[in-house]
């Protein structure tokens, strides 16, 4: 079925964010999504991960309620971007070349993966009821963000050298092929019961 709310693209979202002050950057936002879609809390809705990119008081005030179904259908078509991509299994992460200050990559890898995926699988839960094995990749990708921030923290100058681009792009395999391992083994397997209402 197609989805009535169209995303607006990368460059029109990012000022869209900008414009709301928003602090969580595009990617931890797709993330976040992607893990919220894949999450097992059945009570978790896309409004509640919304408000999850503010802190508590600090969530937009819309002014009318034109702004307010603007706003939720921006936000609606990019969930209903990443569903697809969760459908598809086609989460990756952004590319990143040699040139790049390959220390701030390795800290936006670490928001990505452990504030952007995990903590929308988790969904404001403590404990989830899914499969062992299931949790323990959970687990490892909160291991492989650890190692992100860890390679960020060990790289003494902002000079990019390509040990440090080597390690990033072997730790950026694992972590997709994670994902997709969730995606595939359990979201997949019952994707119906997990299109969640917008409110």
């Amino acid at each position: 079925m197609k989805s009535e709310n169209k995303y607006i693209g990368d460059d029109k979202f990012k000022k869209f964010l900008e414009h709301y002050d928003c602090p969580a950057p595009l990617e931890v936002v797709k993330m976040r999504f992607a893990g919220a879609i894949c999450s097992p809390n059945t009570d978790l809705r896309p409004t509640d991960v919304i408000s999850s990119f503010w802190p508590e008081n600090a969530v937009p005030r819309l002014e009318t309620q034109k702004e307010a179904e603007l706003f939720f259908k921006f936000f609606m078509g990019l969930w209903d971007e990443m569903f697809a991509e969760v459908r598809q299994n086609k989460l990756k992460l952004s590319h990143i070349s040699p040139t790049d200050n390959l220390q701030e990559v390795c800290t936006q890898r670490f928001e990505t993966v452990e504030l952007g995926f995990v903590e929308g699988f988790f969904g404001g839960c403590d404990d989830l009821k899914i499969p062992a094995y299931i949790a323990e990749i959970v687990d490892s990708l909160s291991r492989m963000a650890l190692l992100y921030k860890s390679l960020a923290e060990k790289t003494e100058t902002k000079n990019n050298n390509q040990n440090l681009f080597d390690a990033i792009i072997d730790c950026d395999k694992m972590t997709v092929k994670s994902i997709g391992f969730i995606v595939e083994n359990y979201a997949l397997p019952h994707i119906g019961e997990l299109q969640r209402k917008a409110n």
